[in-house]
C-alpha cells in the first residue's frame, strides 16, 4: 500500500508540474500565447519578456511553489520514504518542461511537450527540504544574474547551489545524503533542457541583459569600437 502511494506522489508531482502557469498568467494579461514569444518557455524569463515584470514574478512563484508542494505532500503522504521524496520535486520538474497538457505537433508531423526550463520548481523543491534555501539561492542567483546577465546559466546554477547547501547540511549531519541528489538529479535536468542555451554559450551569442556588469561591460566595450571607428 504504502508503495502504491509513493508512487502516487510521484505522479501528483508531475501533474501538478505540468500546471503551465506561464502560459496561463501570460494569456489572461495579454491574450498571447508564451509558446510563440523568444524562446517559447513558459517559465518566468519568458513570462516576463512576454507581459511584463509583474508577469514573470507572478510566474516564478507559483513554479517555486509547485516543486515545494510536491515535497510536502509527498513527505506528509510518505514520512518516512526519503527516496519518495526526492523523486516527486524531479517529477515536477519533469511535468514543468515537458506538460502532458502542452503537447502539440510540430511542422514536421511530430508530437512535442512544451514547458520551461526547470529552475523555478527545482528551487521550489529545494524549498520544500529546507525553506532557509529560497533566501539563500536568491541571493546568490541574483549575483549570478546580475554579474554575468544570461539567464540559461542563472537557471543551471540554482541547482549547484542547492547541490552545494544541502552537501554541506548532509555533512553536518542536518539532512539526509540521498537529498543531495535531489540537486544533482535536479542539475542535469535542467542543463539538458538548455541544451540550445549551452550551444549559444560556447557559440559566443548567448543573450546578455544590459542590467548586469557583463552587459555594461559589452555595451562600454561597443561604444568605444564606436568612437575608434
Amino acid at each position: 500500500m504504502q508503495t502504491l502511494i509513493g508512487i502516487g506522489a510521484v505522479l501528483f508531482g508531475y501533474l501538478l508540474g505540468s500546471i503551465p502557469f506561464g502560459l496561463l498568467i501570460v494569456k489572461i494579461k495579454t491574450g498571447k500565447d508564451i509558446r510563440e514569444i523568444e524562446s517559447g518557455r513558459t517559465g518566468g524569463t519568458n513570462a516576463m519578456r512576454a507581459a511584463g515584470f509583474g508577469a514573470g514574478i507572478l510566474t516564478a512563484i507559483m513554479d517555486i511553489m509547485k516543486g515545494a508542494v510536491t515535497v510536502w505532500v509527498a513527505q506528509w503522504l510518505v514520512p518516512e520514504d526519503h527516496l519518495v521524496h526526492l523523486f516527486a520535486p524531479v517529477a515536477a520538474i519533469l511535468g514543468h518542461n515537458y506538460s502532458i497538457f502542452l503537447i502539440r505537433r510540430d511542422a514536421d508531423g511530430k508530437l512535442r511537450f512544451h514547458g520551461g526550463a526547470g529552475g523555478a520548481p527545482a528551487l521550489g523543491g529545494a524549498v520544500g527540504f529546507w525553506g532557509w534555501s529560497l533566501p539563500i539561492v536568491f541571493v546568490l542567483g541574483a549575483f549570478v544574474f546580475f554579474t554575468l546577465g544570461i539567464a540559461s546559466v542563472t537557471t543551471m546554477a540554482v541547482a549547484l547551489f542547492v547541490t552545494i547547501i544541502f552537501a554541506i547540511r548532509a555533512s553536518l549531519g542536518l539532512m539526509q545524503w540521498t537529498d543531495v541528489l535531489y540537486g544533482v538529479i535536479a542539475e542535469l535536468l535542467l542543463i539538458w533542457a538548455l541544451r540550445p542555451n549551452i550551444k549559444k554559450l560556447f557559440a559566443g551569442n548567448e543573450r546578455v541583459i544590459k542590467y548586469s556588469l557583463n552587459g555594461w561591460l559589452r555595451a562600454r566595450k561597443e561604444a568605444q569600437a564606436e568612437t575608434n571607428k
